[in-house]
Parts: C-alpha cells; sequence; structure tokens
C-alpha cells in the first residue's frame, strides 16, 4: 500500500537501473502469483498488507525469486523463498525511464503542478495514475501527503489537516468523496442547529473549500452531475479530466472541465457530448496521434506514437502496430475521431463492438442511451439522427430539435431502428 517507503523503493530501484513491477495490494495471492509467473522476479518487496502471502510462498515455487524483503518486519528484513509456477498469462506493461520524464513536464504545464503544492496520494502507487502523478510532483519539489489506500473518510481528513492543495480522483473516488462530505455535512449541520450559536456556526467551514486547487480526475469520465457535485466541494479548483492508459505511461488528452475565474466561477464549462462521442479533449504536447480510418469516414481506431509509449509487454507480444510508411504506431484499442480544432472524440472500444444490420454500435453510444442522457447531435449528424422523425427541424444553433420535443441520438436511432437486444455481456 502507498507509503514513504514504497516511493523511496521504487525511486532506489530506478536509480541502480533495476526494474520495478508494482503489485496491486487489492490482488489476491493467487492474481499476485500469475504476475509473478510472468514478470519472474528476482526480489519481491511486501508490507503488512501481505502478511497472509508469506506463509503461501513457502508451499510454492517461483524459481526467478531469491529475495524476500519485508517492510514491516525488521527481524525478517531478507529471507530466502522459493516457490511452485502456475498457468496464466497476465499482461506486464513494459514502460522506459524516458516515457515518464517525458510524460511529467506535460502533466506539470497542464495541470499547473508547483513547488508550493501540497498533493495527496489517493491513487495507489502500483496504478500508472498514481505513479505518474508522484513523479511529476517529484520532480517540481512538491510536498507529498501518503494514506495507504483511498477511504474517502480519511481523505476528507488529510486534506483538512495537511491544508493539501492537488490530489487526482477517478469518478468512483469521486463519488465517495462527494457522497461523505454531503453525510458528514448532514451530521454537523443537526449537531450545530442544537448545541451551537448561530453566530459561531456561521463561521465554521470545511478547510478543504479554501486549500484544494488542482483536482485530475481519470479512469472515465465524470458525468455532468458528478462534475457539479465536484466544483461545489472543491470550488477554488481547477478540475481536469484526462484520457490514456498503462500502455502510454498515462495521460493522451486533457480537458479543463472547471477553471474558477472571474469569467466561468460558479458555472461548470460545457460538458460537450454529441453523436460523435464524447469529447476527450486535446492531446498532451509530446503526444504523436491519429485516427486510422477506411474510407471516407472520420471515425476509426486511434494510433500514438512517441516516447511515451510502452517498450511492449514483458515476456510476451509486442504492443499493437499499425504501421504507416517506414512510422509504427500504437493501436490504443479505441475507436474516435478528431475535428478540425484537434480535438479527440472518443466513441469506443473496438474489442466491445456490436455489429448489426451493417451499422457499428459500441457499448458506450448504448449505455448513454439506456442513462436517459441523450447526447446534443450538431447540424453535421443532422440527417442520420432524424431519420426516424418527421418533422424535425433545425434550431440556429444546429441542434437536432423534433416535433416531439425529445432530442434522438444516433445510439437511440440504431437502438430502434436495427431492433438490437443488448445485455450486460455487450455493456461490459
Amino acid at each position: 500500500m502507498n507509503s514513504e517507503l514504497y516511493l523511496e523503493w521504487l525511486l532506489a530501484i530506478a536509480y541502480v537501473g533495476a526494474i520495478a513491477a508494482p503489485l496491486n495490494y487489492r490482488w489476491s495471492y493467487e492474481e499476485a502469483l500469475l504476475a509473478m509467473e510472468v514478470v519472474r522476479p528476482a526480489m519481491l518487496v511486501t508490507d503488512d498488507s501481505c502478511i497472509p502471502w508469506y506463509s503461501k510462498l513457502q508451499l510454492r515455487d517461483v524459481p526467478s525469486l531469491r529475495w524476500y524483503v519485508s517492510l514491516d518486519s525488521p527481524s525478517s528484513d531478507v529471507v530466502r523463498a522459493s516457490n511452485n509456477r502456475t498457468s496464466g498469462r497476465p499482461k506486464g506493461v513494459n514502460l522506459s525511464h524516458s516515457a515518464f520524464i517525458i510524460q511529467s513536464p506535460s502533466k506539470i504545464a497542464i495541470v499547473g503542478y508547483g513547488e508550493d503544492d501540497v498533493y495527496l496520494h489517493t491513487a495507489p502507487l502500483c496504478h500508472i495514475g498514481g505513479l505518474s502523478s508522484a513523479l511529476a510532483m517529484l520532480m517540481v519539489g512538491a510536498c507529498h501527503v501518503l494514506m495507504p489506500k483511498f477511504e474517502a473518510k480519511s481523505a476528507l481528513e488529510s486534506i483538512e489537516r495537511h491544508s493539501v492543495t492537488s490530489l487526482i480522483t477517478v469518478p468512483a473516488m469521486m463519488a465517495n468523496l462527494v457522497s461523505r462530505f454531503s453525510a458528514r455535512m448532514s451530521l454537523e449541520l443537526l449537531f450545530f442547529e442544537v448545541h451551537v450559536p448561530k453566530s459561531v456556526r456561521e463561521k465554521e467551514t470545511w478547510k478543504g473549500i479554501d486549500s484544494v486547487k488542482k483536482v485530475l480526475n481519470g479512469g472515465g469520465g465524470l458525468s455532468i452531475e458528478l462534475t457539479k457535485a465536484a466544483i461545489k466541494l472543491f470550488p477554488q479548483a481547477k478540475l481536469l479530466s484526462a484520457y490514456g492508459m498503462t500502455e502510454t505511461c498515462s495521460s493522451l488528452t486533457f480537458m479543463t472541465l472547471y477553471e474558477p475565474t472571474a469569467d466561468t466561477a460558479g458555472q461548470p464549462l460545457r460538458m460537450v457530448q454529441q453523436g460523435r462521442g464524447v469529447y476527450v479533449g486535446k492531446p498532451a504536447p509530446h503526444v504523436e496521434r491519429k485516427i486510422s480510418v477506411d474510407g471516407s469516414s472520420r471515425v476509426g481506431r486511434i494510433l500514438t506514437r512517441g516516447q511515451h509509449v510502452m517498450l511492449g509487454y514483458w515476456h510476451g507480444s509486442p504492443p499493437n502496430a499499425s504501421v504507416s510508411g517506414d512510422k509504427v504506431w500504437f493501436d490504443t484499442s479505441d475507436i474516435g475521431s478528431t475535428d478540425d480544432s484537434g480535438n479527440i472524440w472518443l466513441i469506443g472500444q473496438a474489442n466491445g463492438r456490436i455489429k448489426s444490420g451493417g451499422e457499428n454500435i459500441y457499448p458506450e453510444e448504448i449505455r448513454e442511451f439506456q442513462s436517459g442522457a441523450h447526447p446534443v447531435t450538431t447540424s453535421r449528424g443532422h440527417r442520420r439522427c432524424c431519420l426516424r422523425n418527421s418533422g424535425c427541424s433545425s434550431n440556429r444553433d444546429g441542434c437536432c430539435l423534433c416535433s416531439n420535443k425529445r432530442r434522438l441520438s444516433v445510439a437511440e436511432y440504431k437502438h430502434q431502428t436495427l431492433g438490437l437486444k443488448t445485455n450486460a455481456s455487450h455493456l461490459q
């Protein structure tokens, strides 16, 4: 789990030129063993969250493992272990030092990190988002506040106690923070109304309102409702969202959801969802990207290249590649498009595509339709959007307004016209 020793070990391993392969503390012993089978580690370093592993390791055999180091047991710092092999091939992503070094300046510049920041480690260091942000903070000389694992109650307490200025989240984390804060405020309000004079009550406020200045969200987009709730929780914070993956050493694109300037204070920037997909922002300065399309379509597979791309899968297959001339691009397996301003629109994943009636349908489109969050369709998609609605007209902004006073998305058109029957397996 996250700790100062964990971060020190990661830096020490890099310093001597070795390779670190972080294991997820949420994994079961069997899952971790499968990962070790692929990585073939010479040394295993654990903390007290892995205590049950030690006795099991004595009963198994991982031939490559020579040393076992416990960070929480001074009496047995280094123990020789020998173990049994199992089947299974989880993927290990091989990232270079250069990938982390080139990612950090972009994150620093776009988010605005600096030496005065107090950064709360909400994300685990075994995840690319948590690790890449930690290295960016080290590069600028910021202060680190480490919590072993994310818990909303502990996170809110740490923000107040240490005057935290920046943190990263995923949608589930943000939802937990908002929920916990709302519950806490309700309890405090009830207590104050009963026991505290009004003059004193009005002076009490949550300290995080003023201290938090930067929040970067990854691992999926925030809904409009959750974005609004996040702004209420952190009204002084610049709120950004990033799109990326482990294979590209974290973020490929960034978008600003809210910035508390004089012009936009109190109002979230427009959350754009259109028939072409979900807007995920512009590429970071170091990222080369293109869309691999067939024919005249503007929609295709999102490709990228550069030093941020992984070297390959550890002891496994080379990265997905698309060759254009003498240049090799990494295939993200995501489907999307770019507009004339260079913005990237994400539609879905290639391996989740459903083919029905000659139409390509992506789980994200169906999810969006079934959730009732119908996207606005611009005039570019007007004809395609309104095939099923007679009497449809366009307003001066180019939005499709139908006679029954509701907007019809591309996904809904596909759903209705093709009679698509969805189930849980389509939406995973």
